[in-house]
């Protein structure tokens, strides 16, 4: 079974207006609200390939009730949330004009019996498990929660997945997690060096893998991807082709479409191409990717090759 953690999930209400003017009263020119949260946008891509994944995380009020109805009725996945007594479930407020505005909602407040309930769930996962923990963690959670959760589950011989930035990543690599994805930019940051070209992507990417993590999945945007695998192997794979409507969950897809290659056949090379051309579909999509539009892309990608 494949679990995803989402700590603060939120609605996202988007919405669409034309030359929005500060001050003055402004007509919504589309609006569509979506289930938001990395791990959900991971979970609804590996539904859409063919793996089931149970959504775990923290809700709260009538708008957390809202979103696991979405995420069970809309994206087909299975929720397994908690639900907390104080707050609610944050509103995004995406707006998008001449330039995009984002207002994000606070999210409820999770206590430490809150915290131990999730503990609990996670102690249920068994062996050859996949565990995604991905996005930031809310200010009420201790900030070292990603280390806690590994050191806890690190000899159940789960495979972890870690999609996150700075020291919350780089303080879960004594754990060996099975997969890591920064960007090119949050190497440079992690390192504090400037990246010169793809000999220096591969060489910091190495130095991830000596302080911990078996597989390092770099994206490079517009230039595609990169991996180092476990075996010492480097592969590369270049962009989809496309227009871009949409960064948002990009990166998480990347993720699901890596894992769900994997899992079919072991191979690296397999799990790059899915995870490249899943990462492109859903920045080819108004929202995340589709199964078929997933393919379609992917057997794009392999033709460039």
């Amino acid at each position: 079974m494949i679990y995803t953690v989402t700590f603060n999930p939120a609605l996202d209400y988007v919405i669409a207006v034309d030359h929005f003017k500060i001050g003055l009263v402004n007509r919504v020119s589309e609006e569509h609200i979506v289930m938001g949260g990395k791990g959900i946008n991971v979970a609804y891509i590996l539904n859409q390939l063919g793996y089931e994944a149970k959504a775990l995380g923290f809700v709260a009020g009538f708008t957390g009730e809202e979103l696991v109805r979405g995420v069970r009725e809309e994206y087909g996945i299975t929720p397994d949330f908690i639900h907390v007594k104080e707050g609610m479930t944050r509103i995004n407020v995406k707006l998008k004009s001449d330039e995009e505005t984002e207002i994000n909602g606070m999210g409820p407040k999770i206590t430490e019996e809150d915290v131990e309930k999730l503990f609990a769930q996670l102690d249920q996962l068994q062996e050859g498990d996949v565990l995604v923990l991905s996005g930031s963690i809310p200010g009420c959670i201790r900030d070292d929660i990603y280390e806690v959760i590994l050191k806890r589950l690190e000899d159940k011989g789960i495979l972890f997945v870690v999609d996150a930035t700075g020291d919350l990543l780089v303080n879960v690599l004594k754990y060996k997690p099975f997969l890591i994805k920064p960007n090119n930019h949050e190497i440079e940051e992690i390192f504090d060096v400037t990246l010169k070209g793809e000999e220096d992507i591969v060489t910091y990417a190495k130095k991830l893998q000596e302080m911990g993590a078996r597989n390092v999945l770099v994206s490079l945007a517009g230039d595609g991807s990169l991996l180092v695998d476990e075996n010492g192997e480097t592969h590369r794979m270049g962009v989809c082709k496309g227009k871009v409507k949409n960064s948002v969950g990009a990166g998480d897809s990347m993720v699901a479409g890596f894992v769900a290659g994997y899992l079919k056949h072991g191979d690296f090379e397999e799990a790059l191409a899915l995870g490249t051309a899943s990462g492109g579909a859903t920045a080819f999509s108004v929202s995340l990717a589709t199964r078929d539009f997933i393919y379609e892309n992917l057997e794009k990608l392999l033709q460039q090759k």
